[in-house]
């Protein structure tokens, strides 16, 4: 039997987007974006997906912290996405837009909730 008169697979779109926000995750981890930050301070990566075929496109949400490199780890993040995707998925990933929500500062630890900015 051959194996277009098998079926396929499809794969949901949640679980590709669980894939993309844990090797976001990963991939932070790994660029040492969260060091100096606990876990419950940051938001953890979201990510949403459109899928056609065998294609995904990527969205992701991060928050990073600051000063850092935030072009490399950008790149990290959609590498990783990429990577992960087509491994778990076997899906081609073209695009992976990474969203920068929020900017953590070891200053702005030290302020507090006061919500003063920092310069």
């Amino acid at each position: 039997m051959e194996a277009a008169e098998r079926g396929a697979t499809h794969i949901a779109d949640r679980v590709v987007a669980k894939i993309a926000s844990q090797a976001a995750r990963e991939a932070l981890r790994g660029t040492g974006a969260g060091e100096g930050h606990t876990d419950d301070e940051h938001t953890p990566p979201y990510a949403t997906v459109a899928v056609h075929e065998d294609v995904a496109r990527v969205r992701v949400s991060v928050e990073l912290g600051y000063p850092s490199d935030i072009g490399a780890q950008c790149g990290a993040v959609r590498r990783r996405i990429a990577e992960r995707v087509r491994a778990l998925a076997g899906m081609e990933v073209p695009e992976v837009t990474v969203t920068v929500e929020r900017l953590h500062s070891p200053h702005t630890r030290l302020r507090g909730a006061g919500g003063e900015r920092v310069r």
